[in-house]
């Protein structure tokens, strides 16, 4: 195992370690995860601690697709980078930033890590799963590896969330509040045509989600 890999699993345990601190947690489902070999993981998406639960949650290391903005934070950059984030930006502002991601993703699955996409492009306005956008299928079309669902429920309301205002821009309101996280049975992609497939994953997300809202309900 390269030296790298060593070092994301140890911080997975400091970044599970945090999230059991900050949240009430609940994981279900973590046998889903192969224990080797590549996979792309799709979630909900509700605040910008999701990429934080999941990591700390998966029981193995997972490199994030993230906004290239985000990315280069000029605080968070290093972290960003230590656990093998993946920078992307939107072809209107920087042409060719699509392809190097997708590139860059291609080459984590073929070397047999696991890939984290928010299929929704954007944090939830409103609590619930959105529409998956296309990307999804183009990276399956590469790299026709298993798809692992995860739905994950609590963190609605929270200030990293959009609930009450946009992300970030307010003040905290609870602590160690209930949070949950569901993995679900890998999906094979090449038993199901591309759209097809993307609502597939919609409606696992959606079912995963709501089995998660049932442990954070007080």
């Amino acid at each position: 195992m390269a030296p790298v890999v060593y070092m994301r699993y140890g911080l997975r345990w400091v970044i599970l370690a945090i999230m059991r601190i900050c949240y009430r947690l609940t994981v279900r489902g973590q046998h889903h995860v192969p224990n080797k070999g590549a996979a792309l993981m799709v979630c909900n998406h509700v605040s910008f601690m999701d990429a934080l639960v999941l990591g700390g949650a998966s029981p193995r290391p997972v490199r994030f697709v993230m906004d290239q903005p985000i990315f280069e934070s000029p605080w968070l950059k290093w972290w960003f980078q230590l656990v093998g984030a993946i920078p992307v930006e939107s072809e209107r502002r920087n042409p060719g930033s699509l392809r190097r991601a997708l590139d860059e993703v291609s080459q984590a699955l073929q070397n047999g890590e696991v890939v984290m996409v928010f299929p929704e492009g954007r944090l939830t306005p409103d609590g619930d799963v959105q529409t998956f956008r296309r990307g999804v299928e183009t990276i399956l079309a590469r790299d026709a590896v298993p798809v692992i669902p995860v739905g994950l429920a609590g963190l609605w309301g929270s200030w990293t969330s959009n609930q009450g205002g946009p992300a970030l821009k307010k003040w905290p309101k609870r602590f160690r509040a209930r949070v949950s996280l569901h993995f679900g049975p890998s999906v094979d992609p090449r038993n199901t045509q591309e759209v097809a497939l993307r609502r597939y994953l919609e409606a696992r997300v959606r079912v995963l989600k709501a089995a998660a809202l049932e442990d954070v309900r007080p």
